[in-house]
């Protein structure tokens, strides 16, 4: 391809891509660090309101140090927008979740890489490039004299290392080469996620072209045709062939347990306990991550094919067959009719709009009639007389009556200059019991003085008609309360 070609082509892919644009958003940092706080781990699907409650207490502390003036909501719908996550209905209760695209699972993979750099240039590497290979170049070989003797070769060696072991030699690895295979072996895991959300999102690409050759089929078709036999054209295309042959080895029990076992015994090795904790929890959920995401994946291409298998036999293409020629016959009448009429002039046709007024579902809410119920009708009370006396009682109950305690000691500073708490009760006994005693102390504090360095004894008679004493602090009055 020429320079230009290529210029163009990555032109294209820079504006379409949505790696590309989280790698270059203003707050890129954020953003990776965000998704990849909550959404990085294989297989995260979290629900949109937890997701919403999460970034909004991270943001919180992130204020201190960036410009990050909206909402945790309002940067996901931007990010949504954008091509970053995924937004899709939960399958087990009301509301949705939120995962990442793979082009956001790409981005994230680009800045781990380059934040945590890897050698790719190792012995192990090379060892796997080279039996691949070969074992490519084996398989591939229709000359069965050749096969023969590639088998036999393989036979041999196999038979050598036997008898090596046999005898007691047993060659095992250096610490450094097993790192090495280990970290290929941790890439692969790695890169298993965005691998899972790439093949995801081309069934959903295959599912759309495929209703997309449906609706511009006039005829019968081929694609009608298929769906009609019973043929899955998403499981027989090469992507799902390609998925189908992982899914049968990762489901099947035989092989998931041999590796299973095998990654047991690696994780007993004395060179893995020099690997962090997140890489040993990665090698260890590594065949569930395999059969989580594998379970996953073959949800939805089960899901796009009896989806597709419907919309062919209840005719819904046929609608939308007819939806689509009534809007490319008003396009050709539109594209004269626009010479010579604009856009906005008047027509002189009334246009009926529904009455329904559109709202989302999520605003429904289900009538409960024990909101409205106002409980049983009060009856009407018969009219009375009040009795002021059961009135003032029930007010001295609840109150204290500082008026009559104001009269008692401006009575007892009558005939004397000054009287303390415990000679105004010697003179007028505490009518309301302990809170005649509280009031005049509180009118003692604020019309008298309070003497620490002396105490009295004060008495009353409780409202079970036990008599009662108290020691406090003197509090004097030392002239009439006006």
């Amino acid at each position: 391809m020429s320079a230009l070609a290529l210029a163009l082509s990555f032109r294209r892919l820079v504006d379409e891509s949505a790696a590309l644009r989280l790698l270059r958003a203003e707050h890129a940092p954020v953003i990776a660090a965000l998704l990849t706080q909550h959404l990085g781990s294989p297989g995260a699907r979290m629900s949109a309101d937890d997701l919403y409650e999460l970034v909004d207490a991270d943001l919180e502390v992130l204020r201190d140090h960036f410009t990050l003036p909206q909402t945790a909501r309002a940067y996901c719908d931007d990010w949504r927008a954008a091509g970053f996550l995924v937004r899709r209905p939960a399958p087990e209760a009301r509301g949705e979740t939120i995962e990442l695209s793979p082009d956001a699972v790409v981005a994230l993979r680009v800045v781990g890489q380059l934040d945590s750099p890897r050698s790719t240039i190792t012995q192990s590497r090379l060892i796997n490039l080279a039996q691949a290979v070969r074992q490519l170049a084996v398989d591939t070989d229709p000359d069965v004299s050749r096969r023969l003797t590639a088998l036999r070769a393989e036979r041999d060696r196999i038979d050598e290392q036997i008898a090596r072991v046999t005898s007691g030699e047993v060659d095992v690895l250096e610490e450094r080469e097993a790192h090495e295979r280990l970290s290929d072996v941790l890439l692969q895991a790695r890169d298993l996620p965005g691998d899972f959300a790439g093949v995801r999102a081309r069934f959903e690409q295959l599912n759309h072209e495929l209703r997309t050759r449906i609706l511009e089929s006039d005829g019968a078709g081929d694609v009608l045709d298929d769906v009609f036999r019973g043929v899955d054209l998403i499981e027989t295309s090469d992507e799902g062939q390609t998925f189908s042959a992982f899914s049968s080895l990762i489901r099947d029990p035989e092989r998931s347990s041999a590796l299973d076992s095998d990654l047991a015994a690696v994780l007993d090795r004395e060179f893995v306990h020099a690997l962090s904790p997140d890489a040993r929890r990665a090698l260890r959920s590594l065949v569930r991550d395999l059969k989580r995401g594998s379970r996953e994946v073959h949800g939805v291409l089960t899901e796009f094919a009896r989806g597709l298998r419907r919309y062919v036999y209840s005719q819904e293409f046929q609608r939308d067959r007819a939806l689509r020629d009534a809007l490319h016959t008003a396009l050709a009448a539109a594209v004269p009719a626009s010479r010579s009429t604009k856009p906005y002039a008047a027509v002189e046709r009334e246009l009926e709009l529904s009455s329904l007024p559109f709202s989302s579902v999520g605003e429904l809410a289900v009538h409960d009639p024990s909101d409205f119920d106002t409980g049983a009708t009060l009856p009407t009370a018969e009219a009375g007389t009040v009795d002021l006396e059961a009135l003032a009682a029930i007010a001295r109950e609840s109150e204290i009556d500082f008026a009559e305690l104001i009269d008692n000691v401006n009575r007892v500073l009558a005939e004397v200059s000054e009287a303390s708490v415990a000679d105004v009760l010697l003179a007028q006994p505490a009518s309301q019991g302990l809170a005649s005693i509280i009031g005049l102390l509180s009118l003692a504090m604020a019309h008298g003085e309070v003497r620490p360095d002396a105490t009295e004894s004060v008495s009353w008679n409780g409202v079970d008609g036990v008599a009662r004493e108290a020691d406090v602090v003197a509090h004097v009055f030392t002239g009439r309360i006006g």
